[in-house]
């Protein structure tokens, strides 16, 4: 951990982690030693020092004269290691990993899905007994590259809904929308390229633009979407390749894009010949649709990607991508040449699922559910004197304010030793600028032990 660090490792981690950022290319000369002395606060003979375990070690060369160099030999990817030298409780591969391996009697507000109740089982259930009586194709053959024809179909007329013209043969389904969202970076990013994302954002888009081996600049979110004036500065002064972001209902925050904003946005994107990928898993959470961008663009430029493993069952992974017509051919190639035909059965049950009698009422439900839980939950926090950014219209998230002088990345750290894991701000941002929030599920908030815990761990 950052705390437990040499002076002399912390310098080293700090030039590691603009390598793997693509921040210091191969042959970029590093800061004078006085330079670097001055920056870190730390004495010149600190900064020699970690200059001369970098050299050791292959990551930095010496030329007389001239000063240090990032050497021309990459260093093999860690993503763990990319990224502002970080306490790993912010780490969004850490947040992830201790809500999928701690034990389950754990409790989990800091996670992003439901309860297991609270998924249609029922209706995964009668997927799973359609399915297995059906041909035996579905259960023992690759898929075709597109994907279930059928499940393609029923997906243009969800989207239709809301707006976007799309055919079945523009939608690709993929293994999940993590999955989706991977082929899109790999088609269209090179390293060293420059990607934009909401300041917060949802943790694993930083994981993979890391991977990715990317730039990555932050786009303040407001309750109405990103700042329309720091997008458009952005834009100017980056030149970025992409923007993601959350449709309908955002990641963290729980904000709603306004139409004027999607507009703006829309208009700065299409100048700018800026590629956007809108993620739109919370779309069944939704009460009252929020514009979508793919349907302001028309799919020119805008890749609509989901999945279902928010509403149906996680365990059963498809998702899917909704492409502009020219890049639906190479992106076939490059779904066959890093996860070859894929698999029809989860297609199969997804489909059935969704088509199912049930599903319309299983979705009321989650809504009255959720409803429920926002409205315990908000005033429950609010006794331990943690306020909501906001107040969301929907979905299961709450972005919300710590009282002062209590740092979310320690109050975490605390929380877990007792069976609670949280969810800390700084893993939503680039900035690094949300030390003082937390998300919390309010979906997997309703065990008074989550507000005990808190209580005695709050400063």
């Amino acid at each position: 951990m950052k705390d437990k660090m040499t002076k002399i490792e912390l310098v080293m981690a700090d030039i590691k982690a603009k390598i793997a950022t693509v921040i210091y290319m191969p042959g970029t000369r590093l800061p004078s030693v006085r330079a670097a002395a001055k920056s870190h606060g730390f004495s010149p003979s600190t900064i020699i020092e970690a200059y001369e375990r970098l050299q050791t070690d292959g990551i930095i060369t010496s030329r007389p004269g001239a000063g240090f160099y990032i050497s021309d030999s990459a260093a093999p990817l860690s993503i763990a290691d990319i990224g502002p030298n970080l306490n790993r409780a912010v780490d969004p591969l850490w947040v992830s990993r201790q809500s999928l391996e701690i034990s389950e009697d754990a409790l989990k507000p800091g996670c992003g899905w439901l309860p297991p109740d609270w998924l249609y089982a029922e209706g995964m259930r009668r997927g799973l007994r359609s399915v297995a009586k059906a041909d035996a194709k579905v259960i023992s053959e690759y898929a075709t590259p597109l994907g279930l024809l059928a499940l393609r179909e029923l997906l243009t007329r969800r989207m239709a809904g809301l707006g976007i013209e799309a055919e079945p043969s523009q939608v690709i389904l993929t293994e999940s929308g993590t999955q989706s969202i991977d082929l899109i970076f790999r088609f269209l990013l090179m390293p060293g390229d420059t990607v934009v994302v909401d300041d917060p954002c949802y943790f694993n888009f930083h994981a993979l633009l890391r991977a990715h081996r990317v730039k990555v600049v932050g786009v303040p979110y407001t309750p109405n979407g990103p700042d329309v004036d720091a997008f458009a500065t952005i834009l100017d002064e980056h030149k970025p390749r992409l923007y993601i972001t959350n449709a309908a209902i955002h990641n963290p925050t729980g904000a709603t894009l306004s139409p004027a904003t999607a507009y703006q946005v829309l208009r700065l994107a299409q100048a700018a010949g800026l590629y956007i990928i809108e993620d739109d898993i919370f779309a069944d959470f939704e009460s009252t649709p929020a514009p979508r961008l793919a349907a302001l663009d028309g799919l020119s430029k805008v890749f609509y990607i989901g999945s279902f493993s928010k509403t149906l069952s996680a365990s059963l992974r498809c998702g899917y991508i909704a492409a502009p017509r020219e890049w639906v051919e190479p992106l076939l190639d490059l779904k066959i040449a890093t996860g070859f035909g894929g698999g029809q059965l989860a297609a199969a049950v997804v489909l059935s699922a969704l088509t199912d009698s049930g599903y319309r009422k299983h979705m009321s439900t989650v809504h009255t559910r959720l409803s429920s839980a926002r409205a315990h939950t908000i005033p429950r926090l609010a006794k331990l004197g943690i306020t909501p950014w906001l107040i969301p219209q929907a979905g299961m998230f709450l972005w919300c304010k710590l009282p002062d002088n209590n740092s979310a990345a320690e109050l975490a750290n605390r929380c877990l030793s007792q069976g609670v894991v949280l969810a800390p701000g700084n893993t939503f941002s680039q900035s690094q600028r949300a030390e003082n929030f937390m998300r919390f599920n309010v979906a997997q908030a309703n065990n008074a032990k989550v507000f005990e815990v808190l209580a005695r761990a709050l400063t």
